[in-house]
């Protein structure tokens, strides 16, 4: 029994750290199998480099799982001379992939805040898009994820995140749908409970609505 109890607490030690990252040899002979699986071959001239392109083009999309977001937007700023306003930081673009397929998500994100006390660079909020958009994803999870952790780190009077995004695996496969955008919002605070504030974040990045 003690020594099913500590494998037990191994595993379990194991699983908070996450899952094993393989080896740079295990991905590249996993795209090889993918290679083959879709009907070419790898060893053809044309493919001799992909696996190892295609690694290192995993590290750049997914590199998001790398960061953290909350240390990243550690440093915030007191000094506002009694600004009150919204701050608004629009049109972000991003890059991500669907979790269920791994197609590009690509599109652009509006976030807003009203401060309290504390604000922030605004090249941080581009970051917190990147950092989220670099894993994969689901578009209302990132909307949500953004939304919460600005809200989390800055403790701001109102959190707005809005999300325009044209998502591959249906516009490349399935059901073949070029030309379609989702839209996701996460509004919290003023711009959850107060009409004329969300109605001014809405105008300030060209949507109309209550």
């Amino acid at each position: 029994m003690a020594k099913e109890k500590s494998l037990s607490l191994v595993d379990k030690d194991a699983a908070d750290k996450g899952p094993v990252k393989p080896a740079r040899e295990e991905v590249e002979e996993a795209v090889r199998v993918l290679i083959r699986w879709a009907g070419d071959d790898p060893a053809r001239p044309g493919l001799l480099g992909t696996p190892d392109r295609v690694a290192r083009s995993y590290e750049e999309y997914f590199k998001g799982y790398k960061e953290d977001p909350y240390e990243m937007l550690g440093r915030t700023f007191d000094e506002t001379d009694g600004y009150d306003e919204i701050v608004v930081l629009k049109d972000i673009p991003f890059a991500s992939h669907c979790e269920h397929h791994i197609a590009p998500i690509i599109g652009k994100v509006h976030v807003a805040y009203l401060p309290d006390k504390k604000v922030v660079g605004i090249s941080k909020l581009a970051r917190l898009v990147e950092v989220y958009g670099r894993r994969m994803q689901i578009q209302e999870k990132m909307t949500a994820q953004i939304a919460n952790t600005l809200d989390e780190v800055l403790q701001p009077k109102g959190v707005a995140v809005v999300i325009e995004a044209a998502h591959e695996c249906m516009t490349t496969r399935g059901i073949d749908k070029p030309g379609v955008n989702m839209v996701t919002s996460r509004m919290i605070g003023a711009f959850r409970h107060d009409a004329s504030t969300r109605r001014e974040f809405l105008a300030m990045i060209g949507h109309t609505g209550s």
